[in-house]
């Protein structure tokens, strides 16, 4: 039997973080390592602990989620990759605040009232390196809230990846599942997650959700 999942709480509400321990605790793949109030203890708790992932309210005294999450991602780069894999808790569907927070490299956002078995599936699928949230919610999050998009002329990495590269990289982009690129490419699941792999690694990108960012960041998705 695999290990569990490391998971850690950072949210300044008391109450809301013992629902989720007791909600985590109940799951026999999922352990609760650790909790914290505020962003700034967040970060303290990330670096001794080595949580798998990491659920971190967005608006909190001290420290806030969003530079929070920015920092430990900036940690992990800095460290040569890795780290927790970030959900973001927040009150609000199409939140500005969480168009930040992916920004700054959140895996993805959950609601705060979402039923307690969607917050368990994402925990798992982040973990598992795939995305709770769909490639047009992204997209959506940055046209409502953020206009940083570069115009219409592929960065330097983009075109160092191979043409297939490159076109499986448009079909994650809109969001097609391995399953769905196989089938697309005629090729195995196997083979299109090694080139996913390859492109995320080339473009220094940490997760799918980072991969429809850029794309759209640099006007490479519709």
């Amino acid at each position: 039997m695999s290990a569990p999942i490391r998971v850690v709480l950072v949210d300044d509400q008391a109450l809301f973080r013992a629902g989720l321990r007791l909600l985590i605790s109940s799951q026999a793949d999922l352990e609760c390592v650790g909790e914290a109030g505020n962003g700034a203890d967040g970060i303290r708790l990330v670096e001794s602990a080595r949580p798998d992932v990491v659920l971190m309210d967005i608006r909190m005294p001290v420290m806030d989620g969003i530079e929070a999450t920015t920092r430990i991602v900036d940690a992990a780069t800095a460290a040569g990759g890795g780290g927790p894999r970030i959900i973001v808790l927040t009150t609000f569907d199409l939140d500005e605040a969480a168009a930040r927070a992916i920004r700054g490299g959140a895996s993805g956002f959950v609601l705060k009232d979402a039923d307690p078995e969607f917050l368990l599936a994402a925990i798992r699928t982040v973990h598992a390196g795939s995305s709770v949230i769909a490639a047009a919610q992204i997209i959506e999050l940055f046209e409502n809230f953020d206009t940083k998009r570069m115009p219409p002329a592929p960065p330097v990495a983009y075109t160092r990846l191979t043409p297939r590269e490159q076109e499986i990289f448009a079909l994650a982009a809109r969001g097609l599942s391995n399953a769905e690129i196989a089938a697309a490419e005629y090729l195995s699941e196997a083979t299109v997650k090694t080139h996913i792999s390859r492109t995320l690694a080339k473009l220094e990108l940490r997760d799918r959700v980072q991969l429809v960012v850029y794309a759209y960041e640099n006007s490479l998705i519709a």
